[in-house]
Formats: structure tokens, sequence, C-alpha cells
């Protein structure tokens, strides 16, 4: 595990996001934040914790910390998914009024 890049390149995937929102480069401590970065990557698997963090810095949060995605990935995680999940319903609900109006005229 100590070798494997995927925590690093969250890691910088995460200070490129913030260097790209707030104009300034994060102060991270890599070889600390590698491990609890693993512990996302391992709760959820690389790709997801990739869209997850991406997401993050779609949220409001303020300054978007480190820590608090660490806590909170998960949730962080099931609002992504519902927001999705309620997208596709919203989409399949105007399709479905669409038809019945069209029937209907």
């Amino acid at each position: 595990m100590a070798v494997n890049k995927e925590p690093y390149i969250l890691l910088s995937l995460y200070s490129n996001l913030y260097e790209g929102m707030y104009n300034a480069k994060p102060t991270i401590n890599r070889y600390k934040e590698k491990w609890a970065m693993q512990d996302v990557i391992d709760s959820i698997g690389f790709e997801r914790s990739k869209n997850v963090l991406y997401y993050y810095f779609e949220t409001g949060k303020n300054r978007h910390p480190l820590n608090f995605f660490y806590n909170n990935f998960e949730r962080i995680e099931d609002m992504m998914m519902q927001i999705k999940e309620d997208k596709a319903n919203r989409s399949r609900l105007l399709q479905e009024t669409k038809k019945m109006i069209e029937d209907n005229e």
C-alpha cells in the first residue's frame, strides 16, 4: 500500500481543484494525508473517490477543507447519487407528461 500512487493522484486533484477555485495553493502534508485518502479509496474505490472529489467542489462548502471531505465523503456521495436519481426521475416525468399532452391533442 505504501507505493500506491492513487492517494497522491487524488491529493493532486484536490490541490488543482482548490487552486482553480480559490487562486491559492492549499497547504497539504502529502505524507500524512495519503493515509486518510487511502482510507477513502479503500471504502468506495478510486474512481468513485475521484467523482466524489469533483462533486465536493461543486457544493457550496466554504473553503472546501480536506478534513471535511474525509469525514463526510459518504454523505457527499449519497447526496451526489440522490441528485443524479432526481434528475433522471424529473426527465422521465417530463417525457411522460409530454406524451400525455400529445395523446390528448
